[in-house]
C-alpha cells in the first residue's frame, strides 16, 4: 500500500516552481501569490503577456486558470 500525502504548501520557489508546472490546479491562492510576485520582481525577459497574468495573480489569484499559473511556472523555471 503507497502513501498518499496531502499537498502541502511549497517551501522553496523552486518547490513552488515544480507545483506549477506539474500540478496547478492545486496551487493554493497563497502559492499563487508567491509565485506572481517571483515572476514580476525577477522579471526580466517576461513577456508582456506573462507580466500581465502575474500582475492579475498577485491582485486576484481565484482569477487565473490552471493554464495561466503553468505559464507562470515555466517562466519562473527558466530564471534559474
Amino acid at each position: 500500500m503507497s502513501d498518499h500525502k496531502v499537498p502541502h504548501a511549497a517551501g522553496s520557489i523552486h518547490d513552488l516552481v515544480r507545483k506549477a508546472t506539474h500540478s496547478p490546479a492545486i496551487m493554493t491562492k497563497a502559492e499563487t501569490i508567491r509565485l506572481a510576485e517571483h515572476v514580476l520582481k525577477s522579471g526580466e525577459h517576461a513577456t508582456e503577456e506573462e507580466q500581465a497574468i502575474a500582475r492579475r495573480a498577485a491582485l486576484d489569484p481565484d482569477g487565473v486558470n490552471a493554464a495561466e499559473i503553468q505559464l507562470l511556472g515555466k517562466r519562473a523555471a527558466a530564471k534559474k
